[in-house]
């Protein structure tokens, strides 16, 4: 597959970036940084900011990316998110080296720190309950008003933060503010708290701390510390960054990083929002972060997606200023565009139909070569058994076949992929229910390979197995999640999981597989002939029993055709 990743990349972060090396800015250094928080799983919107961050790097002569956890509410952070998102930045093609960092190897840093803020006046013990604290912030138009105890003196706010340190308070009790201005126009720095007291233990330091430092206390001294030169984060951290400045403004740190703020991603039919992929898994709705649905990096490779997929995708949707909604049908173009170069052809079907070919031989199995690619002959190719049963699919037989149906019907002659022509003499059908369950065939022995030596076309070419050596399956075929374009959509006061698919999963259980395909191993990636592109899954398939989820769909003219006629 030709990849973006040879194309030089251009957009204004990168812009800014060059122009700051080109100046000299940060003796030309480019340090970067991927800072998650453990309290979920990665999702495609953190693979646009892992690409974004680790490519700008990459890009850049001695450039550095870290990772770095912002474990600083222990109380949602577990270690088996920190292992999970290590594993996705791996996956997906990307090496932090030597810079793994964690903000909890900070906390006595940044706890020294908020007392130098304090003996400087800059910030302050306050115990207005969380309610309160709310109240007297003021809104959009109307200004804040002053804690009462803003003008603790500088004595008190060090006995009591040191007290809070201690463990002498009940949680919620005290928090350290920022002393900035109530009257802001920025609600960010109406006195922002910085510190709050969280009797939780940490999953790296222990009972050691009982105070934990605040998201944007922690952050940019973090960044500060750690050396790093360019803070590229999202939109929604903008008003944050005056924040941000203040805090290494004041306390006139060395290094004072540039934040530079860029769109999320947001695709149609998905949500992003690490809240709600929560509540999703919590509610049960799915199996499980890494459900294939899930627009996780651990459900979408479970799925059945590349990581070169993921990386060209994000590429393809650039890096803006200004947010919008990607339409999900470009991130199945890529990974369609992917597989169709790199996936195995092979054969299943679905929805077995038994096929008797009554003219050829009972005792007799032939073994026909098939490529696995039909332009790539370096895949090689398999020997698939061809005998007198067989299996196609049922939606390949019409019993009273409409306008532009040319699969097989009574009386009507179709090519087996790479074998004969068949043409259908008889109909058997339940006598209870009155459904088709085997069609009797006969074969032209003389169009062995799928051609007529008389010259004589047919006008579909059906997919098959061979009854007795195919191996059973199950195959998982996913659709969206959500039948809303948007499912965030709360305007109307809507709960997100009205809007769940109902029919996002539909499993098969007695699907039938080539025999090839008996050793196929976990995230192995094929395309099943004209039904699409799956993958073996990584939890629940054996070699006893094989599972197969469907990654994408083809593209289907039959049912284009349908929806015309219906229409």
């Amino acid at each position: 597959m030709t990849t973006s990743d040879s194309t030089p990349k251009t957009d204004f972060i990168r812009n800014i970036i060059a122009e700051d090396v080109k100046a000299n800015k940060n003796q030309g250094r480019v340090v970067t940084r991927f800072p998650p928080e453990p309290n979920g799983y990665l999702h495609i919107g953190h693979a646009k900011s892992i690409c974004l961050n680790f490519g700008i790097a990459a890009e850049n002569k001695g450039g550095i990316c870290h990772l770095r956890f912002d474990d600083t509410n222990p109380s949602k952070e577990e270690v088996e998110y920190v292992e999970s998102i290590k594993a996705d930045v791996k996956w997906l093609g990307f090496d932090w080296g030597d810079h793994l960092y964690y903000s909890s190897d900070y906390f006595e840093q940044l706890y020294q720190y908020a007392v130098q803020l304090i003996k400087d006046g800059k910030a302050y013990v306050c115990s207005l309950s969380p309610d309160e604290i709310r109240a007297y912030r003021g809104t959009l138009t109307e200004p804040g008003k002053d804690s009462p105890y803003r003008t603790r003196s500088v004595e008190e706010n060090l006995d009591l933060f040191e007290r809070m340190r201690a463990g002498e308070f009940d949680d919620g009790s005290h928090v350290l503010r920022a002393k900035i201005d109530m009257a802001s126009p920025n609600l960010i720095l109406r006195d922002p708290t910085l510190y709050r007291i969280r009797r939780v233990a940490h999953h790296r330091t222990g009972n050691k701390w009982c105070i934990y430092p605040m998201y944007d206390f922690a952050h940019c001294l973090s960044d500060s510390i750690e050396g790093i030169t360019h803070s590229v984060c999202t939109l929604e951290f903008a008003n944050n960054r005056a924040l941000y400045d203040w805090v290494l403004d004041e306390l006139k740190v060395d290094c004072h990083p540039q934040q530079i703020e860029f769109a999320r991603l947001n695709l149609n039919y998905t949500v992003l929002s690490k809240r709600k992929l929560v509540k999703l898994v919590e509610q049960k709705d799915v199996t499980g972060w890494d459900d294939p649905r899930m627009p996780t990096i651990s459900g979408l490779r479970r799925r059945g997606y590349t990581p070169e997929s993921i990386r060209n995708f994000c590429d393809r949707i650039g890096v803006a200023k200004r947010d919008s909604i990607v339409d999900i049908a470009l991130l199945e173009h890529g990974i369609r565009e992917d597989l169709n170069e790199r996936a195995p052809r092979v054969m299943a079907v679905l929805r077995p139909l038994r096929v008797v070919i009554d003219n050829y031989p009972e005792d007799q199995t032939e073994e026909l070569d098939f490529p696995y690619h039909p332009t790539d002959p370096a895949m090689g190719s398999r020997k698939v058994p061809f005998s007198r049963v067989l299996y196609i699919e049922q939606e390949d037989f019409m019993e009273e076949p409409p306008k532009k149906f040319f699969r097989l019907a009574p009386g009507r002659e179709v090519r087996l992929r790479y074998a004969y022509y068949i043409k259908c003499v008889d109909v058997v059908k339940d006598e209870a229910t009155g459904e088709v369950v085997e069609l009797h065939c006969t074969y032209d022995p003389e169009t062995r390979g799928g051609s007529a030596p008389d010259g004589r076309k047919v006008k579909a070419t059906l997919h098959w197995v061979s009854a007795p050596h195919s191996i059973g399956a199950e195959v998982r075929l996913y659709n969206n999640l959500f039948v809303k374009e948007n499912p965030s959509d709360e305007k109307e006061g809507n709960d997100f999981r009205t809007c769940l698919n109902p029919n996002s999963l539909e499993t098969l259980t007695t699907c039938r597989v080539e025999p090839s395909l008996a050793d196929a191993a976990p995230e192995s990636r094929y395309q099943f002939e004209r039904l699409g592109y799956f993958c073996v899954d990584s939890v629940d398939s054996s070699h006893e029993s094989l599972v197969f989820n469907r990654t994408v769909t083809l593209r289907d003219t039959w049912a284009k055709i349908k929806k015309a006629q219906k229409k």
